[in-house]
């Protein structure tokens, strides 16, 4: 059963990465401009970051099973059809699909694992193991999507189809029936506050580098967005089933997991946006070296995340994600203060690229394991939509922030465009260690003083 979960989260890392280096096939055979081509990207960010939350809770009240399988089998689809046709608003509609499919299906996954794993050794072993394959995923897309890109843009959709129908067979064969919840399912207006304004507030992010920060269409979405919010946080408190039990964000270790994760995805993607950028763009790469330039990372992950589990074991979850961010953070302090107008690759991107494979590796397991401790197998996939959404926004936050700030840099030549953005997901960064670092060392002191 968790080779099963492990493979789902492998097509997700690979289908995004995969994706992403194609871009400029799939721009230059569909007529696609710059903006076209964000969309493909934004498309899939809309739908995942918009229902993962949705996602997450759906499966408790529902049955975990039933939603996995459900929400597998319309990625399966999507894939397909994003691989056979010809027009780019299609297109970009089967990515929404395919990230509407993957809110579903990654916080199910987590609860499936989480549930199913004791909390503790077990349920650490088990998260480690599942963080290789995404990390896997990832890798592997960047390499395949180099490969694949030089046959057509086409296989990087289709190449996923047999590998998703495969796990679909198996989950179907592997993953136990469960019961749904026996109450909680009838908050339609917590149900349709959220989604809207998820939905809303994701765009508005999404879209604001192309509109402008302060654009009035922008404000106002952001603004509605908002008031849906807040409505849905209104009729969490009056209903006597909620759709999001509020009481959750109570717990402090729990919101530090979350903006953890803000911290972590927020900085790590937008700083891989910017270095496919300026490899491709400015260095004029190839994507196949590229993806190998960027690769050490992703390696790192791999084989340094079957041990997490048992470092949590031993240590805890608060001083791996102290370790993670400090980590994160040197490596985009050695990458600004080593780059120059020029960044070499042995003395810049190299040593940046797996110091942020550690953070990565140290940070990505110990914050899901902290965000899903003590949390009750009823609310398990609340925990779980409710991490990844973090990561999901923060990501598109910060690279929202971070397109404008080099969209907006001087025209020089070489590195200096890129610089604001690196300083920014270094400030992300580093707040993310301040945030972990200081409730720590408080811990650390109270029973010197006691």
């Amino acid at each position: 059963m968790l080779a099963v979960l492990c493979a789902v989260l492998f097509l997700d890392g690979l289908d995004v990465s995969m994706v992403g280096v194609a871009l400029p096939s799939i721009g230059a055979e569909l007529g696609l401009s710059t903006a076209g081509l964000q969309w493909i990207v934004n498309g899939y960010v809309l739908g995942y970051g918009g229902l993962l939350l949705l996602g997450g809770r759906t499966a408790d009240l529902f049955g975990r099973r039933r939603v996995f399988l459900i929400a597998l089998a319309v990625f399966t689809v999507a894939s397909l059809i994003g691989g056979l046709v010809d027009d780019g608003a299609l297109l970009i509609a089967t990515r929404f699909i395919k990230g509407l499919a993957a809110a579903f299906t990654a916080p199910t996954a987590m609860s499936i694992l989480t549930t199913t794993f004791a909390e503790g050794p077990a349920r650490n072993r088990a998260l480690s193991i599942f963080t290789v394959f995404g990390a896997s995923g990832y890798s592997s897309g960047l390499i395949l999507g180099g490969m694949l890109t030089s046959l057509g843009w086409r296989w990087t959709f289709l190449v996923p189809v047999p590998l998703a129908l495969a796990a679909l067979a198996a989950g179907y064969a592997l993953i136990p029936r469960d019961r749904p919840a026996a109450d909680g399912g009838h908050d339609l207006i917590g149900a349709t506050t959220l989604t809207a304004g998820m939905l809303l507030a994701v765009y508005a992010v999404v879209t604001a580098p192309e509109r402008g920060l302060l654009d009035p269409v922008t404000i106002g979405i952001a603004v509605l967005a908002v008031v849906l919010l807040i409505g849905f946080v209104v009729a969490e408190n009056r209903v006597r089933h909620p759709l999001v039990r509020l009481g959750i964000f109570r717990v402090g270790s729990i919101v530090r997991a979350n903006v953890s994760m803000i911290s972590l995805m927020g900085s790590y993607v937008s700083f891989q946006f910017m270095m496919t950028l300026y490899l491709q763009d400015v260095l004029h790469w190839e994507p196949l070296r590229m993806a190998l330039a960027l690769l050490p990372a992703g390696l790192l992950v791999a084989f340094s995340s079957p041990f997490m589990g048992r470092l949590i074991d031993r240590w805890g979850t608060a001083p791996l994600i102290v370790t993670a961010m400090v980590s994160l953070s040197a490596g985009y302090v050695w990458f600004l203060a080593t780059a120059g107008n020029r960044p070499g690759y042995l003395l810049t991107i190299l040593p940046a690229m797996l110091l942020l494979g550690g953070g990565f590796a140290f940070g990505f397991s110990s914050i899901m394991a902290q965000a899903t401790d003590g949390i009750d197998d009823s609310e398990q996939g609340l925990a779980s939509g409710l991490v990844q959404s973090s990561g999901q926004v923060g990501t598109a936050l910060v690279l929202a922030v971070v397109t404008a700030l080099v969209a907006t840099a001087t025209t020089a030549g070489g590195f200096a465009p890129f610089r604001p953005g690196v300083g920014l997901v270094t400030v992300v960064a580093v707040a993310g260690l301040v945030l972990n670092l200081v409730p720590l060392l408080l811990r650390r002191s109270q029973p010197r003083r006691a």
